[in-house]
């Protein structure tokens, strides 16, 4: 496997003259140099996902280079710390090694040996990097169980991810609530050159009014270290994907910080005095038509405008309804494998309903009701078709979708009705009918 090759050193020193003194060498080799004047500075900014390696002073007022060799191996084993000590500490030095540090080097050393240090702990730290990565992909693999199928739509759907995977556009994704967006967005990433960098899922209807620059755009760091620097949402996706959820239901004001980010490909964190320049990969889904987000004013006309360069449509389950029992099959093994149990044999009511419910939940809906069969709380008929007449029958499915509907919304008298598409008095009348309680179906 090839890695990515890193260039990243956080450089500890409470020496100015010789911290400004290293770090200018290892910048004219190329190196991205971080310098800090002390331990509990550099632990502001590093976490386990630094992308380089931490070279520190062993003797240090405050925390010294043993307890930071500590802190760090706590907070990330595989970070490589090489540590710079006098000759009279090298007992020190080799102590600090068996906490974990990588390396280290006496004063005074040549700089080529730190040098060819760092090199092989950037490769090393690289490698380590690209393994998480990966096994996080392989993690997220069940991701592609809303692509499966060999229905007309999902199949265009899937040439079309491969077409887009490393086209360096953005896309506006759109689809019905459940059908899978955020699930081709994944697949995009995963499928392009960025598949090993982050993807970050912003969920646009959840922004708050208060503290939204801050989450977004991130926050600089006072200039004394007064509070940390935190990277925000935006920043985190550097180099890598960056999802926009629901972006119709983001707050105006998100919207036009989003506005600024797509056309600038730059952020500007609270208390930033420069803007900060990232190469990201955009893209975003709306719940329904962007088209007529826009007209009913809850997505801005020059927003979509700027999202709107591709567009792909996530297809209800009701227009693939051929890939309905292989995706129940998928959501069934996943369910049965995470309870350690075989997945439960499909009767006749199971298959019924699989093949003639229009799944107005989609994917998630589908994905709870293969919960509910692997966990043996299906409602099911006791009768196979053989016993019921068609009357029967259909009243079966009613009282069904009914039962779905009020466990959906939680009794919810109005959205149930919205769902259903019928008047309340009717509903009322149906729920007489089949002996159903809304009170029941509520969370207490």
């Amino acid at each position: 496997m090839s890695f990515e090759v890193l260039d990243r050193v956080a450089l500890i020193d409470d020496d100015d003259a010789f911290r400004s003194a290293l770090a200018e060498r290892l910048e004219l080799e190329g190196l991205t140099v971080v310098a800090f004047g002390s331990a509990e500075a550099a632990l502001k900014l590093i976490n386990d996902r630094f992308d380089g390696v931490v070279v520190t002073d062993l003797r240090m007022p405050g925390m010294d280079g043993r307890q930071l060799v500590e802190r760090l191996n706590g907070l990330d084993p595989d970070l490589p710390v090489v540590m710079m000590t006098g000759h009279g500490d090298i007992a020190e030095a080799v102590d600090a090694m068996k906490r974990g540090a990588y390396d280290f080097l006496a004063k005074p050393f040549a700089p080529e040996r730190l040098i060819e240090t760092l090199g092989r702990a950037l490769e090393k730290r690289a490698l380590v990097l690209d393994n998480r990565r990966l096994a996080a992909l392989a993690a997220d693999d069940e991701g592609s169980i809303p692509l499966s199928g060999s229905s007309r739509s999902v199949e265009a759907l899937r040439a079309a991810i491969q077409r887009l995977a490393d086209a360096e556009v953005d896309v506006l994704i759109e689809g019905e609530t459940g059908s899978g967006k955020e699930a081709v967005a994944r697949a995009i990433h995963n499928a392009g050159r960025r598949r090993l960098r982050p993807f970050v899922a912003v969920s646009c209807a959840a922004l708050p009014e208060s503290g939204l620059e801050s989450l977004l755009m991130g926050d600089a760091g006072g200039p004394t270290g007064a509070f940390r620097r935190r990277e925000g949402q935006i920043e985190q996706s550097h180099r890598g994907t960056l999802f926009l959820d629901e972006i119709d239901l983001a707050p105006r004001a998100a919207q036009l910080l989003l506005l600024r980010v797509l056309e600038e490909r730059e952020i500007l964190p609270v208390g930033a005095m420069e803007p900060h320049a990232l190469d990201l990969r955009i893209l975003a889904a709306t719940k329904g038509d962007p088209v007529e987000a826009v007209a009913r004013g809850d997505l801005r006309e020059d927003l979509y405008y700027r999202l709107n360069v591709i567009r792909l449509r996530a297809p209800p389950l009701r227009e693939r309804r051929e890939d309905v029992p292989l995706l129940f099959a998928r959501f069934l093994g996943r369910v049965a494998s995470r309870l350690g149990r075989e997945p439960p044999p499909v009767d006749h009511a199971i298959r019924r309903r699989l093949l003639e419910h229009d799944w107005p939940g989609n994917l998630r809906e589908l994905a709870n009701y293969a919960s509910q069969v692997a966990v043996g709380l299906s409602p099911s008929s006791s009768h196979t078709p053989s016993d019921e007449g068609l009357v029967q029958r259909v009243q079966t499915y009613e009282a069904e979708l009914i039962r779905e509907s009020l466990t959906r919304h939680q009794g919810d008298i109005r959205q149930v009705t919205a769902e259903l598409q019928i008047p309340r008095k009717t509903l009322y009348d149906k729920m007489a009918r089949h002996g159903l309680i809304p009170a029941r179906h509520r969370r207490r």
